[in-house]
């Protein structure tokens, strides 16, 4: 399988935000990528339901939804079915009972994702991995757009990949965070699937030209 490509509608201009969705519709992007951010798992606050229903209307390719609040739980349906997420991706440290949501997920048929920030060993996963279809490794700390992409993310991508070809499963590695023309061919070197760009993409001049090159093997 070809790597896929997530603009993170957090880097969009949301003055333009129809615009921006037809632009990802158009190019060579596979999937639209949504932080949820709730000011308390994370410091910062980002898009809610009626955004999500808007961006849910006219977008044309699955929908990624990455859940950084605390308490997941309480809006898995409305995600679900309100956003209609294709995927929906948890954060390994907001979740007491980690198994039983990502049960949850799965009575909705929508695809399991587990999220690690960067301080978290991918070594904690071992019990739940045959239970997600991704692993999103944050690459920066949570909760801002244009940090700078965290190096120790190489190792960790490796070391996940070796775990699941041992479990042998087909659970994707999804990367987000400082992600970018200078670095992507690396991070798929490394065992990457997945590539979740922001700023790389929506900050340049011409984004669908960008994405494009950010498919090139």
């Amino acid at each position: 399988m070809s790597h896929l490509i997530a603009p993170s509608m957090l880097s969009a201009d949301f003055g333009h935000l129809q615009s921006d969705i037809e632009m990802i519709n158009n190019s060579q992007a596979d999937w639209f990528h949504l932080d949820i951010m709730d000011g308390n798992f994370v410091p910062n606050l980002s898009i809610g339901f009626p955004v999500l229903k808007v961006i849910a209307k006219y977008a044309t390719k699955p929908l990624d939804i990455h859940l950084m609040i605390n308490n997941p739980d309480l809006y898995i349906e409305r995600f679900c079915v309100e956003a209609k997420a294709s995927w929906l991706t948890v954060h390994y440290e907001a979740c007491t009972h980690l198994h039983r949501t990502l049960q949850s997920i799965k009575k909705m048929n929508v695809k399991t994702g587990v999220s690690l920030n960067p301080h978290t060993p991918v070594e904690v996963l071992e019990d739940i991995l045959c239970e997600t279809d991704l692993v999103l490794l944050m690459s920066v700390n949570p909760g801002f757009g244009g940090q700078k992409f965290i190096e120790r993310t190489y190792p960790k991508i490796e070391k996940l990949k070796k775990m699941i070809a041992k479990q042998q499963l087909n659970t994707l590695i999804e990367v987000d965070g400082g992600v970018d023309l200078m670095n992507y061919k690396q991070l798929l070197n490394a065992g990457a699937d997945v590539l979740v760009c922001g700023n790389a993409v929506f900050a340049s001049d011409c984004p669908a030209d960008t994405i494009a090159q950010l498919k090139k093997i």
